[in-house]
């Protein structure tokens, strides 16, 4: 079988490292200081985005947040984003399915 797609090592956490890495090539916006990454919450599976080492973008969210749910959307990565500043959490957004795409 021809696979256009590079190889790597198919291990939960290698998949994760992918999938983040797609997120972030999506959303350019975010500086590289914010940390991406899923985690529990509940009974389901959120992105956090961790502007801790980047508080100034705090401010940009707001217009940029569009762009960030679409883009989790298209990677079908979860139905909630988590904004974080360290281990403070500052707001999230449910994504729904009638969300533009």
């Amino acid at each position: 079988m021809n696979n256009s797609h590079p190889s790597f090592n198919c291990t939960s956490a290698e998949l994760e490292k992918v999938a983040i890495n797609r997120l972030r090539k999506l959303i350019r916006l975010l500086p590289y200081q914010c940390r991406i990454f899923r985690e529990s919450w509940e009974s389901s599976t959120v992105i956090c985005l961790d502007c801790g080492q980047c508080p100034d973008f705090l401010n940009e969210l707001s217009s940029s947040e569009e762009k960030i749910i679409q883009a989790i959307k298209q990677l079908g990565l979860a139905n909630t984003v988590l904004f974080r500043m360290g281990n403070k959490l500052i707001g999230w957004k449910t994504i729904t399915s009638s969300q533009s795409t």
